[in-house]
């Protein structure tokens, strides 16, 4: 049985310990689970989707916190360190308490093997039961009926949104990949979906297994106020928050998010009761970093880890929402498997010029098949290439005009890499 005290040699170990990266199923999961007793006393909020889940995740961390409650939060992936994964009450677990986490699932796994990130879901859930939280929010990793996080029965369940991503896992239409997401719904649990406009597979699924399916626009939803400065949410069921501000977290959509957040604490609003007040001051206080992130300074720079067609759309709005710019550099990595077409022919007109590399990872795509696919697009386009992110985005600053903006985007790993280089 492996055994270390340095959280970063647990995580080579994982690592290597199971030989497929990402393996669907629950079968393995849930026999460690039992094998621990892992069973929650607390109520569960298991939010999956295609983009926004981490937003979500934070927003209701930060207004149950401001209740008072001790919230267990986890998520992923990590920006720069593996503790962002496992939050308590918004701050990350001690490496020496991951560890111990860590231990417990190895001697109780004997020769069922376990994937990194099915290891991180146990020790997610181990750390909470220890700690004794009062509510634990648990993002979906990958798709939901398959996730290691759905081996942990909902007291509420929510789908953010519903895009192309993961297609070689989940399916290559948004029908597929909506039936894979409402795997997370249960039967006569709150089933709640925000996307605006949810496949007809998601719905089925929910009528078919008795699910309490909640629609934004249908069973609940948002109105804005004050000429854009505040908003109003309003449920079916009779419920109504006035005067809220608008959510500490960059871009419009985000409203869409917070309608959410708000729907899900009404589903859970006799175990979890929060105030008005309790919600404003959560919704001020949220931060989420590399989502839009707008830093301090000139020129410019705005951090956004989208990496798929229905992230590249939300942040082209972010950016035409923003003031006016000379000249946009974007440093852009991404991963070979994602849909880089897609992505960079809906930023290709906002970007005059391109500073790419490739994220220090096997599965990152090279600077020279990123330059093919832009000049494809655009034969015309600015194109430099370089032999890592920090050189990228050096020469992003190097050639930016105090007024211009510089946007990182593609990837997680891209994004970190930056982090990095600021010296964040």
């Amino acid at each position: 049985m492996f055994n270390a005290d340095a959280l970063p040699e647990w995580l080579s170990y994982l690592e290597s310990l199971h030989p497929i990266a990402i393996d669907m199923g629950l079968a393995r999961v849930t026999q460690v689970r039992d094998q621990m007793q892992l069973q929650p006393q607390f109520p569960v909020l298991t939010i999956a989707g295609t983009n926004g889940k981490g937003s979500v995740c934070a927003m209701l961390t930060q207004i149950l916190r401001a209740a008072g409650y001790k919230v267990g939060t986890y998520t992923s992936p990590h920006l720069l360190h593996y503790n962002e994964r496992i939050a308590i009450n918004g701050q990350p677990v001690a490496d020496d308490e991951i560890v111990a986490s860590f231990r417990a699932i190895e001697a109780a796994r004997g020769s069922t093997s376990l994937s990194y990130f099915e290891f991180g879901t146990l020790a997610a859930m181990h750390q909470f039961i220890e700690q004794d939280v009062d509510v634990a929010i648990m993002e979906v990793g990958l798709g939901g009926r398959l996730d290691a996080v759905n081996i942990f029965e909902p007291t509420v369940s929510a789908v953010v949104s519903v895009g192309l991503d993961h297609q070689s896992y989940l399916g290559d239409t948004r029908e597929k990949i909506a039936l894979e997401k409402a795997g997370v719904y249960r039967s006569g649990v709150p089933a709640l979906c925000a996307d605006p406009q949810p496949p007809q597979t998601l719905l089925d699924f929910a009528a078919e297994i008795g699910a309490d399916l909640r629609l934004i626009g249908r069973d609940f939803g948002y109105q804005m106020q004050l000429e854009g400065q505040q908003w109003s949410w309003w449920h079916q069921n009779g419920a109504r928050r006035h005067a809220l501000p608008l959510p500490a977290l960059r871009g419009q959509y985000q409203l869409n998010n917070a309608c959410l957040v708000l729907a899900v604490l009404d589903a859970c609003q006799a175990q979890l009761p929060v105030t008005l007040g309790d919600i404003k001051r959560g919704l001020l206080e949220v931060e989420w970093p590399a989502r839009f992130q707008v830093m301090p300074g000139r020129p410019t720079v705005v951090l956004d880890v989208a990496h798929n067609p229905h992230a590249a759309l939300v942040l082209k709005s972010c950016l035409d929402s923003m003031s006016f710019h000379p000249k946009t550099h974007a440093v852009l990595g991404m991963m070979q498997d994602k849909d880089i077409l897609g992505v960079v022919s809906i930023l290709a007109d906002r970007v005059d010029c391109w500073h790419l590399a490739a994220p220090n990872l096997p599965r990152a795509a090279s600077a020279a098949t990123l330059a093919e696919i832009i000049l494809q697009i655009d034969p015309q386009a600015k194109v430099n290439r370089y032999e890592s992110v920090a050189d990228a985005y050096q020469s992003a600053c190097n050639n930016a005009l105090e007024a211009d903006r510089i946007l990182v985007f593609g990837s997680f790993f891209t994004v970190a890499e930056v982090m990095v280089a600021r010296g964040q």
